[in-house]
This record gives C-alpha cells, structure tokens and sequence, in this order.
C-alpha cells in the first residue's frame, strides 16, 4: 500500500525530476528514491516537517543521510518546491527561512551570524538560485528571483530581480530574468 506524500514533496520531486508524484507508477517511485539520495533525503525532511515521524525513522534516516552526503537542511520554514542540485555538502541554518521554488547547490551554505550588526540567519524570497560554494550569512533578506552566482559571499540585503556576484558581492539590478532557464519545472 503506498503511502501519501506532503504536497511540498509532490512539489519538489516534480522540481527535481520534472514528473507528477501522482502520475507516476509506483515502480518508477520506488526506482527514484532508492536510486536519488537528494529525493530520499527531501522525503524525510518533509515527513519531518509535516510532524509525521513517531517512531522517528525519518530523522535516522534524515542523520545518516546528512552524515554520509553532507546534507543539513535545518531549517523547518523551507518551502514548497526545494531543488537540491548535486546534493552534497549543503548547510542550512535552524533559524533561516527559505521560499518556494529554490535552487540549492553543492556547498551552498546559508548560515546564522551571532555576533555583530546582522545577528540571524537569511531569509530567501522564491525562485532564488544559490550557486556552488556560494555563502549567506547574518539577518539578511534576499528578495524573489535573484541568482547567486558560484562562490559568492553574501552579507548584505538583495532586492528581488538582482543577480550576485563575487566576493565582496556586487549587484547587478533591474534584472527580471535573472533566474530564467535557472528555475526549472515550476507549477
């Protein structure tokens, strides 16, 4: 008997494969998560989420999955449609929060300050595309459809529609196709 997902993770295996969760054969389900670490990891992150893990299996397989890919997504504000592209060594703070439709690589990191002006953790808008190695720190907001180029460092406010990059960061504004071809199977 198959179990019922999370809409949020309808959303993000339909963001990482391109395919409905209701549509596909339970064969090809199976198929993906044993085969798509990323996918079994969102699975438990979502159960998770959503406080539906009593026996607390989810948050086992949730720690060696974090301990033999990297993986830490600690934050329980994430939103629907979370894209989590080659999937290792990703840091997410407990305290940031992320909107819908994100893209997260290898290395991202988006981590609390706790000391200085921006005492906190980032706040993401949706679309945003974090590249690799890319890092955001501090009580920041990061406004809807920005691109944040590989091994940017990032500690400063972003309006929506910018592109980052470098380190320091430059922006680059007024860019509403900042994320086009970057944001992929969107609903």
């Amino acid at each position: 008997m198959e179990t019922k997902q999370t809409p949020q993770f309808a959303d993000d295996y339909f963001r990482m494969l391109g395919r409905e969760w209701k549509r596909e054969k339970l064969h090809r389900k199976i198929l993906h998560l044993l085969t798509n670490h990323a996918l079994r990891y969102l699975r438990a992150y979502r159960q998770m989420q959503q406080g539906k893990d009593p026996l607390k299996l989810y948050r086992l397989h949730k720690r060696i999955l974090r301990q033999k890919y990297g993986l830490e997504l600690d934050s329980f504000s994430i939103g629907k449609g979370l894209y989590l592209g080659h999937p290792y060594n990703i840091t997410v703070s407990e305290y940031a929060v992320i909107g819908d439709n994100c893209n997260l690589n290898k290395g991202a990191t988006i981590g609390a300050e706790n000391r200085g002006e921006r005492i906190g953790a980032p706040t993401l808008g949706s679309r945003v595309w974090v590249g690799t190695n890319a890092v955001l720190v501090g009580k920041i907001m990061i406004g809807d459809n920005v691109l944040i180029a590989p091994n940017a460092y990032v500690n400063m406010d972003v309006p929506s529609n910018s592109i980052v990059i470098g380190n320091p960061a430059k922006i680059i504004t007024d860019r509403p196709d900042a994320t086009e071809e970057y944001i992929n199977n969107v609903r």
